[in-house]
Formats: structure tokens, sequence, C-alpha cells
């Protein structure tokens, strides 16, 4: 008898086909299962997403344009405002031009293999997010993992291959190297060295390519990332994507750079070349979303001294190891000690997440694809930072977790 092409499922059902039911917009407060929640849990970092201004836009937007485009870029799917949002998001991270997708995950995960092919070289942090890694594996690229945030660990591999390429010079020749990274990582909410690879990357003659999903919209004085955090000049990167779903509270996502490199994806991005344009009305969103950034940028350190503020609150949780960045905006909780089971740790986890449901806080636990994932992080919860907390959302989300650790992990 053949295989089944799928494993068999236990008799309980298990968690991943488990859902709770949002009704309404999943911003400050949120309404799961019919109970009203303080949302620790969607990445609406600058609240933008049931913003009355953007709503607006995207209403006019959505009579002006009906829903969709039905059709990709290049066959009548490119509309004013996609032009206009492209411009602006150009203008904004101070770029020669800025190339839209319609959806997030295949931002990153098309622009990878539009640049980097079969016979290339990729240098890449070992906590790279899933849709890095779903662009890794469509280059088919050789892929040098290197250890977390570890520049001593990224030169060795960049040496090695220095080595390699004076062996055989007209082979380096033709062989592109690229390093990917993320400006905050969403697996484990720290930040890149930026200074540092950009100082690696002229060293060894690499491109530099850099996913600002979770930094974009967060980092830096105006919100412009983590170039704008270090200082470092943006035409050191050769490649910034990121996606307008967190920060922006729209959907898709955009890449940014020099008019050359950008023009390339507009013939070899897959996500761009091939899938339907981005809904006008979320364009139109995604616009309103920009000016309300450009107008308000002290929007950004209060968003920062929030995330400061819950950070230090959850130090010392009993039982949990907080893991981030002070400034990051999604943080982990992680099991101080494993019981030896990933299973046991994720059910020990979800009992703390479903202690805070019932009591009116929304967490959520990171979710990953495990068989997939190149290096699967340890089991967390996310905790997720935005501008509408309260001081009293922030103390009780507080009170909440820390009471729910002791009752679970007692």
């Amino acid at each position: 008898m053949p295989e089944p092409l799928v494993p068999l499922l236990s008799k309980e059902q298990p968690p991943s086909l488990s859902y709770d039911v949002v009704t309404g917009p999943p911003s400050h407060k949120i309404i799961i299962n019919g109970k009203e929640c303080i949302n620790f849990a969607s990445l609406n970092f600058l609240g933008l997403l049931d913003n009355e201004r953007v709503k607006q836009k995207a209403l006019a937007s959505l009579k002006k344009y009906g829903v969709g485009t039905c059709g990709p870029r290049g066959f009548y799917g490119t509309f004013d405002v996609h032009l206009e949002l492209e411009s602006r998001l150009a203008t904004f991270m101070k770029t020669e031009e800025a190339i839209l997708y319609s959806y997030g995950f295949a931002t990153v995960a098309s622009a990878i293999p539009a640049y980097s092919k079969r016979g290339d070289i990729i240098f890449v942090d070992e906590a790279a997010c899933f849709s890095i890694q779903k662009g890794l594996q469509a280059s088919r690229s050789f892929i040098k993992y290197f250890k977390h945030n570890d520049m001593e660990d990224l030169e060795r591999l960049l040496k090695e291959q220095e080595l390699e390429d004076q062996k055989n010079p007209r082979k380096a020749r033709v062989t592109r190297k690229f390093i990917v990274v993320e400006g905050l990582y969403i697996n484990t909410a720290d930040i890149c060295p930026l200074p540092q690879l950009v100082e690696l990357k002229y060293k060894y003659k690499v491109r530099l390519f850099l996913e600002e999903s979770l930094s974009f919209g967060v980092l830096g004085e105006h919100g412009r990332g983590v170039t704008e955090h270090f200082g470092v000049n943006i035409d050191d990167i050769d490649l910034i994507s990121a996606n307008m779903e967190n920060a922006m509270a729209s959907i898709g996502g955009f890449c940014c750079g020099r008019s050359f490199v950008i023009d390339h994806q507009r013939l070899s991005g897959q996500g761009y070349c091939f899938s339907a344009s981005l809904p006008p009305m979320l364009a139109a969103a995604a616009i309103e979303a920009l000016n309300i950034m450009e107008e308000d940028p002290d929007i950004f350190s209060v968003l920062r001294e929030k995330c400061k503020h819950v950070y230090k609150a959850l130090q010392g949780t009993a039982g949990l190891k907080l893991v981030g960045e002070p400034f990051a905006p999604a943080l982990h909780l992680q099991l101080d000690k494993t019981s030896g089971s990933r299973d046991a740790d994720m059910q020990l986890l979800r009992n703390i997440v479903d202690h805070c449901l019932q009591r009116g806080v929304a967490l959520t636990l990171a979710h990953y694809l495990e068989k997939e994932e190149r290096f699967v992080p340890p089991p967390s919860i996310r905790v997720v930072v935005t501008v509408e907390q309260t001081e009293d959302d922030i103390q009780n989300a507080v009170s909440c977790i820390q009471e729910a650790a002791v009752s679970v992990l007692k």
C-alpha cells in the first residue's frame, strides 16, 4: 500500500487547525471569540490599521477603481496610485527608485532569485525569516549560513571564499556573491550589526541585501529603518526590501535602491511579473500611512519609549526568558527551562496564552513550519507593542503574563 500523501493526524484536533475567530478590526482592542481583549498580538505598530484618515482614502479609492486589478503590472495592472506609491516610497527612503509587490511574503522571496542564480553564492544569517529562506531556495544558489549576528563567523566564510576565488579567478569573475540579513529579526527580535556588515561588504566585494519588514516604520528618527538607526548611508546597501503589512497596516511589499537595480526586477521579479498587482485601495491606504508618518515623526519616538517600557516590565518574569532588543516592537518570551520536548514546551506556552486570553489580553505563539525551517527557533510567545497601548494596558498585560506564568509553570 502506498504511503499517505500527508502525515496521519491524531484523533485530537491539532492546534494549527483550532482557530480563534476575530470579529472587527484587529486594532488597539480586538474581539476574539466574542470577547474584547487588549491587542498585544497584531503587528500594527503605529496604530494605522483602524485610522480614520487611512480608511477614508481606501474607501475613496475603492469607489474610484473597484476592488482589485485582475492583472499583473505588465498587463493593464499598473494604476496611477501604484506609480505614486512607488515614487513616495523612494522619496521617503531617500533612494532612486522603488518597486511594489502585491504580497509581503513574495517581496524578498522574489527579489533574491531575481539577482542570484545557480552558481552564485549567498552568505545568510541562520536566523533569517522563512520568506528569505524561500528566496534562497528559488535562487538555486550555493548557500552558506553564518551564526546569528556573528561577524567573525561571517568573515571566516568570506575569507574561505576569497581563497577559493584565488585558486580559480576565471570562475570567480562570473560568480556573484551576496550577504542577506534582516534589519530587525522577526525570529529573534534583535538588530543586525549593519556598520560591520557594510565594512565586510566592501572588504570582500560582495553585495548586501537588507530585509526590513520589522524595522521599516519603527527604527530611526523618521522611521526609515536600520540604516537611519545606525546612520549608515543607504547607498551602501544594494537592495532594501520590506512589507507594508506591519507599520503601514496595508498589504504588499516593496524594494528600493538604485534605479538600475530596481528596474531589473520589473522583468525578473516573479511576484511582480506574474501576480495580480496590489489593489488600488490598498496602495491608497499605504500612501496615506506614509503621509501620517511624514507629518508626525514623533510617533516613532513614542513607539520606542513604549517598547522600552514593555521590555523593562517583562524582565524577570518567573519561568520565562525575554528575548529581543529594548526598542524592538515584537519581543519573544521563551521558557527559562525546557521540559525536554518541543511539543510539551509549546503546550505550556499555549496555556499561558490561553490564560491571558481569558483575562482580556491577546497574545500569540510564534509559529514555524518546523519541517521546512532551516534553523527552527525555540518555542516562544510573541508580545507586540503598539503606539495605541496605554500605560494601564501595558501594566495589565504584564501583570497578566506574570500571573499566567506562575499559574502554568508552578
